[in-house]
């Protein structure tokens, strides 16, 4: 995965962090089992069990897959109050965390579908 081509829209998101329009990315009603990376560098971030239907328009998780998996950073852009979500390897954006997930954390891990690229549990298993 590491050294992948990425898109003009992925590029503005991970790198001049752009958001894609809710509801309109791949991962979004994706249900299938296993693990999100980066899509630049390759960096395990979330995995499936933690994924949930947050009704927000982006792929939402509770928790990243691991402690440290994940950075943040705070946003104050666009008259805002956020908490930028980074990849910890990279620095490419992935998206936001709020405060309003289901338990056990609480947390909504808010990703774009194009910062992220999915390797299911069969692949993996492959490998």
């Amino acid at each position: 995965m590491a050294g992948k081509k990425l898109s003009a829209e992925q590029k503005k998101i991970l790198f001049e962090k752009a958001t894609e329009p809710p509801f309109s990315g791949a991962y979004y009603h994706h249900r299938e089992k296993g693990r999100y990376h980066c899509a630049s560098c390759g960096e395990a971030l979330f995995s499936s069990e933690a994924k949930y239907d947050s009704g927000s328009g982006w792929p939402s998780f509770f928790e990243p897959i691991s402690e440290g998996a994940v950075a943040t950073a705070e946003d104050n852009s666009h008259g805002m109050r956020r908490i930028e979500v980074l990849c910890p390897q990279c620095g490419g954006h992935l998206g936001h965390l709020f405060p309003d997930g289901p338990k056990p954390t609480g947390l909504r891990y808010c990703i774009n579908s194009l910062s992220l690229e999915f390797i299911g549990e069969k692949k993996e298993n492959r490998s």
